[in-house]
């Protein structure tokens, strides 16, 4: 399975932090349910055998849902779990040396703040960037936001799909209406709703609006 416009849309980056009354597998499920078109697992603090766990039970749910499942940072986990791919940062592993150890099949995300960051990424290999932050964010509060102007000249450098993410909700997402990405990634969005499947049903709605326009 390879990188498409289309697994850009929606795409669902994991916080335990909002973890409550439902498991992290509920709510991605229930994420899925509502119409997200990927899932990015990102796990920064779990132990390996939990982590490589969790990883299979989540990438057998996403094949359920014919949704790419993508390893954040960690290329040991994606490959022992056969994720669908892998995204890394700047301060991560460097993309060539991913896409070398996870061969031609796997998919490469790569997040990036320039346009020459974008070029390199797409050199080295990746099969889709990520933008951002592009709006203030908790997630990443020393991020400063991504000026519009960046984020159009980055999707005009590139042929590969790019989605945005940081900071993005339903009250801010039409804002990115023409700016040239495919999609949005979102976390505290989806993942801190009281309702996970109907939040994702509507910014999966705004989302297909917002690449309309």
């Amino acid at each position: 399975m390879k990188s498409d416009k289309k697994h850009m849309l929606l795409y669902a980056v994991t916080d335990r932090a909002w973890t409550g009354k439902q498991t992290l597998y509920q709510q991605v499920e229930a994420a899925l349910r509502g119409g997200v078109t990927c899932v990015q697992l990102r796990e920064k603090d779990l132990d390996e055998a939990l982590f490589l766990q969790e990883a299979r039970e989540l990438r057998g749910l996403c094949r359920q849902y014919k949704v790419p499942f993508i390893v954040n940072d960690n290329v040991d986990i994606a490959i022992a779990c056969k994720a669908d791919g892998v995204h890394v940062g700047q301060e991560d592993l460097a993309a060539g040396e991913v896409r070398r150890r996870i061969g031609d099949e796997m998919i490469l995300g790569v997040s990036v703040h320039t346009v020459e960051e974008a070029r390199q990424a797409v050199r080295d290999g990746a099969d889709y960037l990520g933008l951002g932050a592009v709006f203030p964010t908790s997630t990443k509060p020393d991020a400063d936001p991504m000026s519009r102007e960046i984020l159009r000249a980055i999707c005009d450098a590139v042929d590969v799909p790019v989605v945005a993410i940081g900071g993005i909700n339903r009250d801010n997402l039409l804002r990115l209406a023409g700016s040239g990405v495919d999609g949005v990634a979102l976390v505290s969005a989806i993942f801190s709703a009281e309702d996970v499947e109907g939040a994702c049903r509507d910014l999966r709605a705004l989302s297909e609006e917002m690449v309309s326009l």
